[in-house]
């Protein structure tokens, strides 16, 4: 038998070469199946590496879409974007928005504030909004946003709460009304604009047609807003005031004084003079109804003729849901024959008689005006 023969199970021998030249010794190979099971570890421990990278990436991911879309200040972004974009019933609509009287009374609001303005056509234009801060307060997330209304800077804070999940993405309302109130006081107009929608104090104020005209209409409106308020009527006009609603669920006092038209007071004057003229005609020594008359304590003989020597320079100011013709100088002449009754003698009279102007000018709902013209003492 050869020496360099091993048995094996089967008797057959395998001839395997000498190690190192050393006749009778053999080569031993390491086992190929522990070297299998050692790269398997290696391979697992790889995958399981990747695929920690890969649900660490994956869970990033979801933190980044979450906060950006189904976060507390995205959701603020998209009630901001529908005011931006005109869609104001689609805002009222975001849990949160809308209140009752009741929610307005208890934090120290007007209940009965008029919805007239949360409208497309009351809104102005926002631009360039960005969250600039999140901070959470318990339950609550206070969100502040930055941005731009018609060109004005503005910053206003919102408080969000959870207000469930629909699948994985939380959903989110206004933990407190994005809303507030402009408590607007208009004087010498019953009709007034807001960022070009017209509006009138009987149609927005609880009481309707008994609306006290110098009491403040409470209007309810978008924050963040900016809010022009203007009159401009035939009778009446104001420069634009600007206010920026920018706190919510807060009330903003705004007032509004208009001045009367060139057109109106120009009418105003010649109702006057033409009312002072017709006065003129009655050939009496106090004609009824007028602001002027002539006293004597003897007989005329001649029936007195009257003429205005100087009429008023008319000047109007608000008064309640009218104006009012401020006093104005003027001067009547007077010709007549007086007869003594002492001794019969008749003397002609031609005399300047001085006198004041005033009156009170209503304006009817339909626009119209009524002017009354009197006396200081009659008034």
């Amino acid at each position: 038998m050869d020496h360099g023969a091993v048995g094996t199970a089967s008797g057959r021998a395998t001839a395997l070469p000498d190690v190192a030249g050393i006749p009778g010794t053999t080569r031993i190979q390491p086992p190929p199946k522990r070297r299998r099971r050692s790269g398997l570890a290696v391979d697992l421990t790889l995958l399981g590496i990747v695929g920690a990278l890969l649900v660490a990436a994956v869970l990033a991911a979801w933190a980044v879409i979450q906060r950006e879309f189904y976060g507390p200040g995205a959701f603020v972004e998209r009630y901001i974007g529908l005011l931006a974009d005109g869609r104001a019933a689609e805002a009222l609509a975001i849990p949160g928005v809308a209140v009752t009287s009741a929610d307005l009374e208890a934090a120290g609001l007007p209940a009965a504030s008029s919805d007239a303005l949360l409208r497309r056509a009351a809104l102005a234009s926002i631009s360039d909004v960005r969250v600039v801060a999140e901070e959470e307060d318990g339950d609550v997330t206070r969100v502040t946003v930055e941005y731009e209304a018609r060109g004005y800077p503005g910053e206003t804070t919102f408080d969000v709460a959870r207000d469930g999940s629909i699948g994985l993405a939380p959903t989110w309302r206004f933990a407190q009304s994005p809303l507030s109130v402009i408590e607007l006081t208009v004087t010498g107009s019953m009709a007034f604009e807001v960022n070009g929608f017209e509006v009138d104090k009987r149609q927005v104020s609880p009481d309707g047609m008994d609306a006290d005209p110098q009491a403040p209409v409470p209007l309810l409106v978008f924050s963040p807003g900016l809010y022009s308020v203007a009159v401009d009527t035939p009778i009446s006009s104001s420069p634009g005031v600007a206010v920026l609603a920018d706190r919510a669920f807060r009330s903003v006092p705004v007032s509004v004084e208009a001045q009367p038209t060139e057109e109106f007071v120009s009418v105003v004057q010649e109702k006057v003079e033409e009312f002072l003229t017709a006065c003129t005609l009655q050939k009496v020594l106090q004609p009824t109804g007028c602001p002027f008359g002539y006293f004597v304590q003897d007989r005329i003989d001649t029936l007195p003729e009257w003429s205005i020597a100087q009429q008023p320079t008319v000047t109007v100011a608000p008064e309640g849901a009218g104006w009012r013709i401020l006093p104005a100088e003027a001067v009547a002449h007077i010709e007549v024959d007086i007869r003594s009754l002492f001794d019969g003698e008749v003397r002609p009279v031609a005399e300047d008689v001085p006198f004041i102007v005033q009156g009170m000018i209503t304006v009817q709902p339909d626009g119209t005006a009524s002017i009354l013209v009197t006396g200081p003492d009659t008034q």
